[in-house]
């Protein structure tokens, strides 16, 4: 390991920034740190009935299934939301789950992978699932998948099958951009997996349409929630529209997730009959956070039509609807990420870059007589790649980015939000994003190599415009006297390395104290640590969470336009403790 000492620059310059560490500046109190969300206790729920066609004496006790209709999904967020927020004041609160280190704990909504541990290649390319539920076509014998329902809705056909040694799966077809739609499943569910989120197991699968049995007097619905027939020629249909290699069918295959659905979640408010759901939707940081890497991966149909909530009992199977158990969040269906395509062209131009029913956008179209150029207005497709659409890096601006209509937890996205999701992303190298397309199973190996360059490109203006703000340092560790931290710019090369000139300081114990340099040293991988002095005069008597013992030490890498403070109890030879992370926004 690499290590070496480095000249502390512009110490006087940083008094202002680090202030005194009066009572008044005790922001962190000197507790333990929160390690999981209290939303993954087991909780009960009372019981109601719950008849099915095999036990009309069922009950469940669940939270009620929630119903969200594509179209009232739709009118809410495009129409009736914008009108609502044009008539109140607009937030600017930071996240409140947010812990006092500026991170996000284990929940039912998230769990930390990037950045919490090593996320292998094989696990990047596998995602969600599991090494028993992966299919293989060529080894199923005759009439073995059982098909017993149609897809209810969706832009995407298909049909859930029943898989002996398995379980039930979704089967969706591609479209016109041919391999596109089921690649994207995968792939994005992948990245979204390693971000964090939980998602379905998902995987391109081949098989011949022998292996499929269907059951008799199926009935689905459509997108408009009229009953169809699901009988032969449907399923004919579907498999018309697969692409195929040989005699192959080719469809994404989505394993039904545990436990038992209760329908999709919001991206504002909470459950009202979970008792675990106590945090606002919109003022979740993983969720406003996650505005970002639906940038990243153009997922613009992140709306909740496109995730789930199932109740996981502690029975497990033996009573997936009994009680007690919890309410774990899923994300679903990412099939329209990197360049989606709609009837019309002029749609699918703006994509990313204009909501469905834009009143901003309109407005200056009529006033300017469309004289502005806008993003769209340069879209271009790439030759040999049209199925691609326009998903692109020369366009993609990263804060201005919009998906089909307004998303209020995307919509409350702060600056530190999009930092916490930058710092996680910055893990994501060029050998994890060859991982995460490899899940497409792309015919054409020069596809992978395209989309795996577009998302190198759009994951770079990202690094550069969120790391180089609020400090990327991040990935905290405290131990005893020493503080380390991984400095995600330079790991990513975001400046040469003459410009990260870092520099360190406590604060000063009182008016008019200089403050005091902190010797630093440099590691590999960004890594930099801080060898932290303690205060002169510290006696025992204190009590640990005295102010006396409380110390603000911050640090700068000469790149990023505001620093990072850590706030520690100076615990004499125990140490130090670290209370907290600020992450200033004040040049």
């Amino acid at each position: 390991m690499m290590q070496r000492r480095v000249d502390v620059l512009f110490a006087a310059a940083l008094v202002a920034l680090g202030g005194c560490a009066t009572d008044h500046d005790r922001r962190f109190p000197l507790a333990p740190h929160m390690q999981r969300d209290p939303d993954l206790a087991s909780v009960s729920l009372p019981c109601k009935a719950d008849p099915t066609k095999k036990d009309p004496n069922h009950v469940a006790c669940t939270p009620a299934t929630y119903v969200s209709p594509l179209a009232w999904d739709a009118i809410d967020n495009a129409i009736a939301r914008p009108i609502t927020e044009t008539l109140r004041v607009p937030a600017t609160t930071e996240a409140t789950n947010a812990t006092a280190k500026d991170e996000v704990v284990p929940s039912a909504w998230f769990t930390p992978r990037l950045g919490a541990r090593p996320v292998t290649l094989e696990e990047a390319t596998r995602g969600a699932c599991e090494a028993s539920q992966i299919l293989d076509g060529s080894a199923a014998g005759a009439g073995e998948w059982l098909i017993d329902a149609g897809k209810a809705n969706g832009s995407s056909p298909g049909f859930r099958v029943n898989i002996p040694g398995k379980g039930k799966y979704m089967f969706k077809s591609d479209d016109a951009q041919g391999e596109h739609p089921t690649a994207a499943s995968a792939i994005g569910a992948a990245i979204y997996h390693a971000a964090g989120f939980y998602t379905s197991c998902e995987q391109v699968v081949y098989f011949n349409p022998r292996v499929l049995a269907l059951t008799p007097g199926l009935v689905t619905q459509d997108n408009s929630g009229l009953p169809k027939p699901f009988d032969a020629a449907a399923l004919e249909h579907v498999l018309s529209r697969a692409t195929k290699r040989g005699e192959l069918v080719r469809m994404q295959a989505s394993a039904w997730l545990p436990g038992r659905l209760v329908g999709p979640f919001r991206y504002e408010g909470t459950r009202k009959d979970d008792p675990n759901d106590v945090v606002p939707h919109e003022d979740r940081r993983e969720l406003r956070g996650g505005r970002l890497l639906a940038a990243w991966t153009e997922h613009h149909d992140a709306r909740e039509q496109n995730s789930m909530d199932s109740w996981i009992s502690d029975a497990g199977k033996a009573s997936p609807d009994g009680s007690p158990g919890f309410v774990r969040h899923y994300y679903l269906d990412t099939s329209e990420c990197f360049g989606s395509e709609w009837e019309w062209e002029a749609v699918s131009k703006r994509l990313g870059y204009s909501y469905l029913l834009d009143v901003p956008d309109i407005t200056t179209d009529f006033l300017t007589f469309g004289i502005v150029t806008r993003p769209w207005d340069l879209a271009e497709r790439a030759p040999g790649k049209e199925h691609f659409a326009f998903y692109d890096v020369e366009r993609f601006v990263p804060e201005e980015w919009k998906n089909e209509y307004q998303n209020p937890a995307f919509s409350r996205m702060t600056e530190r939000d999009g930092a916490w999701m930058a710092r996680m992303l910055a893990r994501v190298d060029p050998a994890l994003v060859h991982a995460f397309v490899k899940a497409g199973n792309f015919t054409n190996p020069d596809d992978a190599v395209y989309l795996a360059n577009i998302l190198q490109g759009r994951l770079d203006k990202i690094m550069l415009r969120y790391l180089t703000r609020l400090s990327p340092l991040g990935e905290i560790k405290q131990d005893g006297d020493s503080v380390c931290a991984v400095d995600f710019a330079r790991l990513r090369g975001l400046a040469t390395a003459d410009h990260f000139r870092y520099a360190a300081t406590v604060a000063g114990e009182g008016a008019g104290e200089p403050s005091r340099v902190v010797s630093l040293s440099l590691q590999e991988n960004g890594a930099i640590c801080a060898k932290v002095p303690h205060k002169a005069g510290l006696a025992d008597a204190f009590r640990d969470d005295a102010k006396e013992r409380y110390v603000v030490v911050t640090i700068d890498n000469g790149v990023s336009k505001n620093p990072l403070n850590l706030h520690l109890y100076d615990l004499g030879e125990r140490g130090f403790y670290l209370a907290g992370v600020e992450r200033p926004d004040a040049r």
